[in-house]
């Protein structure tokens, strides 16, 4: 049987299939999102299917679950022919992932499962509204600053600074703004009070928490956040694979005979990685083996760069707990529990 090449278009109601023959033959059509099922049933085990990552993409994938073929999920961000085409249409990107598919030239994005996905999904949510409540406080800082009123942004954070606030002696219309903007605050701050309560709750069912969480440095929420991020340990070959995939290795520029290494990739999960730094951060103060790592590079290429390189550092501990299965009794010594 002939392989077949299937480039798929995909939104929240419809999709575009364009299939290619292994003779250069093409055929396209559309199918509505209820329909999901029966155009699975069409596809064969020795096809192969393209579609680019999107909000139902997991949907797709889990139709095509058991049908044999192989599922490449696409990065947007990294394949930009389509995003860059002058001809936008349907059957056009479908046509374009069914091409680069049959050359085996498209960047495959991971899927996790989905305890991972949608423990992620929780933390991101939690990241969002945690920036939103920082947004307001800044305007809540603004505001009073403009009346030489001044409050620190963490005391934002308590109802007793909050109440504060609400008693500023400011215009009308500002009280205004101010009640709408302190009522936002409180209700982000049971939003994320919430999440958090349900990451704490989540987090210990995801494989590696027992190991991870026995590094000091490294909380509740920052696991949850980590171990969502990285999924499945045995998916990366070496330190340097988990490295690549949170963003955290250099550029590198190679002509002729020049090379050069520029500024970390910033690929991946942001959200990961802004939780590694921190936790790396912590565990510095605890472990005297990253506090000298850390103290050397900053001593000679600067806080910037040794934030990076403990990270990185860091991310290599993490991923050999992970890998070997340790669970630390003693992190800033390296100790681990007795079998």
């Amino acid at each position: 049987m002939k392989k077949r090449y299937m480039g798929v278009d995909l939104h929240r109601n419809c999709f575009t299939v364009c299939t290619r023959g292994e003779d250069g033959g093409e055929e396209s059509r559309e199918w509505s999102i209820g329909n999901l099922k029966a155009f699975a049933k069409t596809v064969r085990g020795t096809d192969a299917v393209a579609v680019e990552a999107t909000g139902n993409v997991r949907l797709f994938t889990n139709a095509l679950r058991g049908r044999g073929c192989r599922v490449v999920v696409v990065n947007p961000h990294q394949f930009q022919v389509i995003s860059r085409s002058v001809k936008k249409t349907d059957e056009h990107d479908a046509r374009v992932l069914a091409e680069f598919l049959s050359k085996d030239l498209l960047p495959e994005v991971r899927m996790k499962d989905e305890v991972h996905a949608r423990v992620a999904s929780l933390a991101q949510t939690r990241d969002r509204l945690v920036k939103l409540r920082t947004a307001l406080k800044n305007k809540v800082n603004n505001l009073l600053a403009a009346h030489g009123i001044l409050i620190g942004k963490e005391s934002l954070s308590s109802e007793k600074g909050l109440a504060q606030v609400l008693a500023a002696p400011v215009s009308e219309l500002e009280r205004v703004e101010l009640e709408v903007l302190v009522g936002e605050i409180r209700h982000l701050n049971e939003s994320v009070k919430k999440l958090e309560g349900v990451l704490r709750d989540q987090g210990p069912k995801l494989p590696g928490w027992k190991n991870i969480t026995s590094i000091k440095g490294v909380g509740d929420t920052g696991a949850s956040i980590l171990l969502s991020a990285i999924g499945n340990i045995d998916d990366f070959a070496d330190e340097g694979k988990l490295a690549a995939y949170f963003g955290i290795v250099p550029r590198v520029n190679n002509s002729n005979e020049t090379e050069r290494s520029g500024r970390i990739t910033k690929r991946g999960c942001k959200l990961g990685r802004t939780a590694l730094v921190q936790c790396a951060l912590i565990a510095a103060r605890y472990s005297p083996y990253l506090q000298t790592y850390y103290r050397r590079i900053a001593a000679t290429r600067g806080t910037g760069k040794a934030i990076i390189a403990l990270a990185r550092k860091f991310l290599n501990i993490i991923y050999k707990t992970l890998k070997n299965d340790w669970v630390f009794e003693d992190f800033p010594s390296f100790k681990l529990v007795q079998a």
